[in-house]
């Protein structure tokens, strides 16, 4: 079924109400949900009135439409794709055999695991992001952050659904905590490291969506071609949403560079401090934020060698990214894969079972992925007629996980004495000083069609919407 109903108290297009037991275990949930998002969510915003987009299909054609919510009203709920007639797993030892309705006991604990690990980082942005709205540059990006946040509460709702409807009490406990666990709590933190990191001003919201919202769309492609078909069809909709966050953090940094720019060239100087007392973000603190955020996302992606990763793989629980376009057995018992580690102060590369190494394939695959956007942010540099050019560090910079933790070396991937490494820290991740910096820039501006001089206005609104459109009304 691809419309969803929303005359029930949770939309869905899983037939909801077939299964009155679970209907109420969800209804339940649903007040614990809007307490925390009432908590946790988007800071002095209840009242507003938001031009957000919501669901009304999964159908590609037409799948949303466009209107003013109060947030604490929007309707989340579960959707997930139709059922594909046949669907074999595609990989792994179960290749070629029907795609699992239910959950095969021998791979409970790990499917629960995997699910439980993606539904905590939804609820994880939300809280990293709560009090961004207060400072946001026009009504156009404090709509585009609003929207990032709806959603991400809908994915949360997504994975709550897998583990009440797949995973008993186990399940139903689990879901409960997502909503326990908060972002940077010392005593309950997030479990992934980079969802307990602070997201304290835009430049930062814009890195994260390009770079760790990001990583989400590598994760939910790999869950995607999942043998377990329920957790399929829930995330191949989760990427369709996920889409919109990333074209925020790609546009969002563009539109920087862009006012940058065109700083730069009013000033004839590419400076840092000039262009900072001009109240623009000079080009080198940008990159240092980039090292930051990209070092920390893909670390996200897990240690270079794990068994876990092999055995998700082999018992078809997750595969790789765009799997059915891989020019292999899909098995991979007989294929090996380049590694990178540190061997007598100088980094090397080692062949080992690509089995053990599908963090690193992932991994790669975002690397690839990401380099392009950066390509687009150039191209804004070169066209201004300066030298400058943004550069992804190298994989191996600044990892807190794998054999790579605690290695140092420099953006190049020069292995670094621990000397070496304070003295060029400074120049390589943004310092106190940068965050001061761009926090000084942070004033909250909400006339329609105005901008902070720090962010250039888009291109084009949003649902063709004029740029001076009131996307967000205050009450």
């Amino acid at each position: 079924m691809s419309e969803i109903d929303y005359s029930q108290k949770i939309p869905n297009n899983v037939n909801l109400n077939g299964d009155r037991t679970l209907q109420r275990a969800l209804e339940r949930w649903q007040p614990n949900f809007l307490g925390w998002w009432g908590e946790m969510g988007p800071a002095d915003s209840a009242r507003n009135d938001v031009y957000l987009r919501t669901a009304i299909s999964v159908d590609p054609q037409g799948w949303a439409n466009f209107g003013y919510v109060k947030m604490p009203d929007y309707r989340w709920g579960i959707f997930m794709n139709p059922a594909q007639e046949g669907r074999t797993a595609q990989f792994g030892e179960s290749k070629g055999q029907p795609a699992w309705q239910e959950v095969p006991g021998e791979h409970r604990a790990n499917l629960r695991r995997i699910i439980v690990t993606q539904g905590d980082t939804e609820p994880a942005s939300v809280e990293q992001q709560r009090h961004l709205g207060l400072t946001a540059p026009s009504l156009y990006d404090l709509r585009n952050l609003f929207q990032v946040n709806v959603e991400e509460g809908r994915h949360l709702w997504a994975m709550a659904y897998l583990l009440h409807r797949y995973f008993g009490r186990d399940g139903r406990e689990e879901a409960e905590a997502l909503l326990q666990r908060h972002s940077g709590d010392v005593d309950n933190p997030r479990i992934l490291g980079a969802f307990n990191e602070q997201t304290p001003d835009w430049l930062a919201f814009f890195m994260f969506t390009y770079f760790t919202d990001r990583d989400g769309k590598f994760q939910l492609s790999a869950l995607a071609e999942s043998a377990f078909d329920p957790l399929s069809r829930t995330t191949k909709f989760m990427l369709t949403e996920e889409a919109h966050h990333m074209f925020v953090g790609e546009s969002g940094v563009q539109r920087i560079v862009q006012r940058t720019c065109d700083v730069m060239r009013e000033l004839k100087t590419d400076d840092p401090a000039q262009v900072r007392a001009a109240g623009a973000i000079d080009l080198p603190t940008l990159q240092r934020y980039l090292n930051f955020h990209y070092s920390v996302t893909i670390d996200l992606f897990g240690a270079d060698q794990s068994s876990n990763a092999a055995t998700f793989y082999s018992a078809g629980l997750k595969g790789r990214y765009e799997e059915d376009k891989r020019d292999d057995d899909h098995v991979l018992m007989d294929r090996s894969y380049k590694v990178l580690e540190v061997v007598d102060g100088a980094l090397v590369e080692k062949e080992v079972p690509m089995l053990n190494a599908l963090n690193e394939v992932l991994r790669d695959d975002f690397i690839a992925d990401s380099v392009k956007g950066v390509s687009r942010w150039n191209r804004i540099i070169e066209k201004a007629g300066f030298d400058f050019r943004l550069v992804v560090p190298h994989k191996a910079f600044n990892r807190q996980i794998g054999a790579l933790a605690g290695v140092h070396l420099s953006p190049d991937g020069r292995p670094l004495t621990d000397a070496e490494w304070a003295q060029g820290a400074g120049r390589w991740l943004p310092t106190a000083e940068d965050r001061a910096f761009v926090a000084s820039l942070m004033g909250r501006v909400v006339e329609p069609g105005k901008f902070a001089g720090w962010i250039a206005p888009p291109r084009i609104g949003i649902d063709r919407k004029p740029v001076d459109f009131e996307y967000v009304r205050f009450n």
